[in-house]
């Protein structure tokens, strides 16, 4: 990729090349866009809070899928699996509490986070986030426009630098000899993006329809449709009996808890504490 030397200081050359590296097919379906000269500065501080929330929501996922279970095994108050399971069908919670699904967490997670006078503040944990492609995109751009390598550190560089979401991405799936990214309907203005992302990853990569079903033992499915749609995804019964018998890896995995934003309330009940060990996830949070 071609790198626009750092010391260019002229805001107009360096959004149009921005604009020069953006995909023909564009990123999300029907949006238009505004290119900047100059990446969002993050600044130190707020840099390491972003780098620690990694292992921190990693944890707090580990901690609600426990505590559903402890929930329904009577270790925990019964109210939190009630809470947390209702308004989902039966046949919904019986795919969450599959013994092949116990210890699944999603791979992905993207916190919606609001900066305040306060510090960072997060509203949601969302783990079937679009914005991946773009994300990796945004890195890639910036770093080319900031001089890739020849930037300093945390003085223009970018953050993950050109290729760390496209890695990190690629990562999740193992040694899997396919991956499939299945795209619902409802989640279609995301195509473009991650057909860009899979372009970049090379061909064991590809985005499916939801009428693919020629999925193949030992392969991975990235599941990008929400539980709350299945009736809407032909292929979702497919997806889920082969990952349920272990015949495919499927993530994020079929657990409505994870796409429940009242597991943000249950985690700050003062019932809990003991629990959570003392954390107290809303200060954290």
């Amino acid at each position: 990729m071609t790198l626009l030397a750092a010391h260019v200081k002229d805001p107009s050359a360096r959004m149009h090349f921005v604009r020069s590296l953006w995909p023909q097919g564009g990123m999300f379906s029907g949006q238009e866009w505004r290119f900047s000269p100059e990446p969002y500065p993050l600044g130190v501080d707020l840099w390491k809070q972003l780098e620690a929330l990694g292992r921190m929501l990693l944890q707090f996922n580990r901690s609600v899928n426990l505590l559903y279970r402890q929930s329904l095994a009577g270790k925990q108050p019964a109210w939190v699996a009630d809470w947390l399971d209702r308004g989902k069908p039966a046949s919904l919670l019986e795919i969450q509490r599959a013994a092949a699904f116990k210890n699944e967490l999603p791979r992905v997670i993207r916190p919606d986070i609001i900066l305040t006078e306060t510090g960072p503040c997060i509203t949601e944990l969302d783990s079937v986030p679009g914005g991946i492609g773009l994300t990796a995109w945004l890195n890639q751009a910036y770093y080319a426009m900031q001089g890739g390598d020849a930037a300093p550190l945390l003085n223009g560089a970018v953050i993950g630098r050109s290729d760390g979401m496209i890695k990190g991405f690629a990562s999740i799936f193992d040694d899997a000899p396919a991956v499939h990214i299945v795209i619902s309907e409802e989640a279609y203005a995301y195509r473009p993006e991650m057909a860009w992302l899979a372009a970049q990853l090379g061909e064991r990569f590809h985005v499916r329809n939801t009428s693919f079903t020629d999925f193949k033992d030992g392969d991975a499915v990235y599941r990008f449709f929400e539980l709350f749609d299945l009736p809407n995804v032909p292929n979702a019964a497919t997806i889920l009996e082969m990952a349920q018998a272990g015949r495919i890896h499927l993530t994020s995995p079929p657990k409505p808890i994870f796409e429940e934003k009242n597991a943000l309330r249950v985690a700050v009940e003062p019932e809990l504490a003991q629990f959570s060990g003392g954390r107290n996830w809303a200060k954290n949070s």
